[in-house]
């Protein structure tokens, strides 16, 4: 079925048109020309392609790596579709190895059912610098050994994406190499390196950095850390717009520095998408108040934004061109994911829409072409 959007700004990857509609048929843009008239009138507001996540531990309720893992992994994709986004990766933090294969096992499962949203996984550790752990179980953190190269290997071969963040002192060079060699988005985070560590993680193929600023060495002007290596290499960069884990001008110093290589994540937990003010990360209380998630003592334990409130925040209060704020939650992820039918608004790529009033609020969206 043919469709034709129109009457709001229209952002295809890169910048914003006016005075354009958007033609799609059968699930795939077909393309983009000036406004005629005719089709559905959005009245205002930002048509996007649906966003990107690269990092989503929960939603919906549900916490990847606590419980039945199939069924964690739909609640989150399908939570996530709901606020917009139309692929992830669903994250499990630093677990147990029989943790780690079951949820291995099942993200493999939802791959081969072509489960709706799912991009494949990102695992954010166990292989971390404890000095950094966050809110990760220190007893579960641990360098990375061959066995675990293994597994990660064999994973590699059978999900669409894999990502893993690791610190430079979890892991050599040669087992960064190994997992980049087949694929895997190595991601820098949860570290204390110095900078020569960081340069010589991502000279062996470390592709991404996890959370600028948070959780990992800072830079100062003699020991730039792996803060420094990021804002000053050519790693892809991922930072969480919620306004609590990072300020508004370091926002924007990363924003210049890393340029196209910035990207967003939401860094979400189970209470996405739901109006809980509580949830247990295994034996531990998460609490959320005030834009935050703690644990008891302060400690931040992920994030509570979503892509629509992110673009809100970039766009109000760090000062972020709104093209700028929108490729970083569509286009740049979804390269990094390996999807470029997704992210941007050209020929071919999947229908895949999210329709935002002027104050970024997500009013409408659409998957393969249909209401969602």
């Amino acid at each position: 079925m043919r469709q034709v959007f129109r009457g709001a700004q229209i952002f295809d990857g890169w910048r914003l048109h006016e005075g354009a509609a958007l033609s799609t048929e059968d699930g795939r843009v077909t393309g983009l020309g000036p406004d005629t008239g005719e089709g559905l009138d959005l009245g205002g507001g930002v048509l996007a392609p649906g966003f990107v996540d690269l990092q989503v531990n929960g939603g919906g309720g549900a916490l990847l790596g606590q419980g039945d893992p199939d069924a964690a992994l739909e609640t989150i994709c399908a939570a996530h579709r709901r606020l917009g986004t139309a692929g992830l990766l669903p994250t499990l933090i630093t677990a147990a190895p029989e943790t780690t294969a079951a949820v291995l096992a099942a993200g493999i499962r939802a791959a081969e059912a072509g489960l709706p949203g799912f991009l494949g996984l990102h695992l954010e550790g166990p292989h971390l610098d404890p000095r950094r752990k966050g809110a990760h179980e220190r007893a579960l953190i641990r360098p990375m050994q061959e066995w675990d190269l293994e597994r990660l290997l064999t994973a590699a071969r059978r999900l669409p994406r894999l990502m893993v963040t690791l610190a430079p002192e979890a892991a050599t060079p040669e087992q960064i190499a190994a997992l980049a060699a087949a694929g895997v988005l190595v991601s820098l985070g949860h570290s204390d390196c110095t900078e020569a560590q960081a340069r010589a993680a991502m000279t062996a193929g470390a592709g991404a950095v996890t959370h600028l600023y948070n959780a990992m060495s800072p830079m100062s002007h003699r020991a730039p850390g792996l803060t420094g290596a990021a804002l000053d290499g050519s790693s892809a960069v991922g930072i969480i717009p919620d306004g609590v884990h990072v300020a508004p001008t370091p926002f924007r110093v990363a924003a210049r520095m890393a340029d196209e290589r910035l990207f967003a994540v939401t860094d979400s937990m189970a209470l996405a998408g739901t109006e809980a003010t509580e949830f247990q990360l295994n034996d531990r209380a998460i609490h959320r108040r005030d834009g935050r998630l703690t644990l008891s003592d302060g400690t931040l334990a992920g994030a509570d934004v979503t892509m629509p409130e992110a673009l809100a925040w970039m766009t109000g209060y760090a000062g972020i061109d709104r093209a700028e704020a929108l490729a970083m939650t569509t286009r740049r992820p979804a390269d990094l994911a390996g999807r470029p039918d997704l992210g941007r608004l050209l020929p071919g790529a999947r229908a895949d829409l999210v329709h935002l009033s002027e104050t970024w609020r997500l009013t409408r969206r659409w998957f393969a072409g249909e209401a969602g």
